[in-house]
C-alpha cells in the first residue's frame, strides 16, 4: 500500500528537534513515535494523529477529519485528516503539536 511520502517529510520536519522520536513503517505507511508511543503517522494520503480522548469529539469536528477506523472498530482518541485539513504547514504543526501534547502524558514504552 503506498502512502503519501511528502506529508511523511512535512511531518518528519514538523518533528526536528522532539527528542525520543523515532520512525517505524507501519499500517502500510509510516509512524511516527515518541518515546515509544504512537504519535502521528501516514496511511495512503491521510495524516493519523492521536489526540486523546478528550480532544476526540472536537477534533472530529474539524475541517477533513474523522475517526480513525483502520480495520473496522473505530479507535476514540485517533483521528484522521484529510488533505484539505493539514494542507498547510501552519495546520499541520496544529495537529503535531495536539498529538504531542496528548502523547507526552503516556508512560514511556
Amino acid at each position: 500500500m503506498a502512502f503519501d511520502v511528502n506529508l511523511a517529510a512535512r511531518l518528519r520536519d514538523a518533528l526536528i528537534g522532539t527528542g525520543g522520536v523515532t520512525e517505524k513503517s507501519m499500517f502500510g505507511g509510516k509512524a511516527f513515535l515518541l518515546d515509544g508511543n504512537m504519535l502521528v503517522g501516514v496511511i495512503q494520503n491521510d495524516l493519523v494523529a492521536r489526540v486523546g480522548p478528550e480532544r476526540f469529539d472536537a477534533a472530529v469536528a474539524r475541517r477533513g477529519v474523522r475517526p480513525f477506523d483502520f480495520s473496522g472498530r473505530p479507535m476514540s482518541g485517533w483521528v484522521m485528516v484529510a488533505a484539505e485539513g493539514c494542507d498547510s504547514d501552519a495546520t499541520l504543526g496544529e495537529w503535531v503539536e495536539e498529538a504531542l501534547d496528548y502523547v507526552r502524558t503516556l508512560p514511556k514504552k
